[in-house]
């Protein structure tokens, strides 16, 4: 058995932006009333012409490129999804067609917002008992397919993107670059965040689920970085999904990475669900923000309520 790293990392969003402005001039909102109590200030809306898959074949194909690879180079596709319409094709077997790719095993992964770190453990689990070598890891979501433009309480909060790690194996005598996984789930409180009915609307308990992250996701968070051998204090960045500024600011804070660059592509993107994760590290990376090797701990939680987290070096 061996470990995995990332060694690439790629995002997309769609080119339309919608402002807390327009949404105003849709339901009964304002820009004042959406920043005070999430923080966004813009997100991004994906056209009728660009499916869950388009998304991540774009995020996908990015970080091929930043790994200087081919998409023969990979025997395995994750997409980390909710929103998918089609059952089958299945969303990886989409993206995997529109790179060109060989045979690679293509599966989907639907853990609502924790989907990308469910992912990133599982393309690590597989490199580890040797089925795959090399794993394109995407996480995607078209949440603005699934809104309810009525409801002031969800419509703020959603947006469209792709986040994509490439992993591979690491060369033998290295240490691995995926830490272990911590992971679980509340099902007594799956009614919390849904996506629901025909055709599915997201819904959610916004208050439920804000008590239940500030207050339970701290110590998980801790516990994913002692998993790992990582102090709180050593890490220099912490991603965590992008739900809320109001949730990411304070548990931050309460994990103890008082060194950290703390992600903040909400304010900018809105929720994105499973593409939140890996579009924000692929921003922080991207400016320059955190160095090659560095620790950084990525959390996700939300539908089902599930979590994962795991501590990576940086690519």
């Amino acid at each position: 058995m061996t470990g995995s790293r990332v060694v690439a990392l790629g995002h997309y969003q769609p080119a339309r932006i919608l402002t807390n402005e327009d949404l105003a001039a849709m339901v009964d909102t304002s820009d004042e009333w959406i920043r005070s109590r999430v923080g966004i200030r813009t997100r991004r809306i994906a056209g009728d012409d660009e499916p869950v898959d388009a998304l991540a074949a774009e995020a996908g194909a990015k970080a091929l490129a930043q790994a200087g690879l081919t998409p023969a180079d990979v025997d395995m596709v994750l997409v980390a999804t909710s929103t998918a319409i089609d059952r089958s094709p299945n969303t990886a077997a989409r993206v995997a067609a529109r790179l060109g790719m060989g045979s690679p095993a293509v599966m989907d992964l639907n853990v609502v917002c924790a989907g990308f770190t469910h992912a990133l453990a599982t393309a690590d689990h597989a490199v580890r008992a040797g089925s795959a070598t090399r794993v394109l890891v995407i996480g995607a979501d078209k949440m603005t397919g699934i809104t309810d433009w009525n409801d002031r309480t969800t419509c703020v909060l959603t947006g469209d993107g792709a986040g994509a790690a490439v992993v591979e194996a690491v060369p033998e005598g290295e240490a691995p670059g995926i830490g272990p996984v911590l992971w679980g789930s509340v099902p007594e409180m799956g009614h919390a965040v849904r996506i629901e009915g025909t055709p599915p609307v997201f819904a959610q308990e916004g208050q439920s689920v804000y008590r239940w992250a500030t207050t339970q996701l701290p110590p998980l968070a801790r516990k994913a970085c002692e998993k790992a051998g990582t102090s709180p204090e050593e890490l220099a960045a912490v991603v965590l999904h992008q739900a809320n500024l109001r949730i990411i600011e304070p548990l931050a804070e309460r994990i103890g990475a008082v060194n950290a660059v703390v992600a903040k592509d909400v304010v900018e993107s809105g929720n994105t669900s499973a593409g939140s994760i890996p579009m924000a590290l692929s921003k922080l990376v991207e400016r320059g923000e955190v160095a090659a090797g560095a620790p950084v701990l990525l959390f996700g939680f939300g539908g089902n309520l599930s979590y994962a987290g795991q501590v990576i070096r940086c690519p």
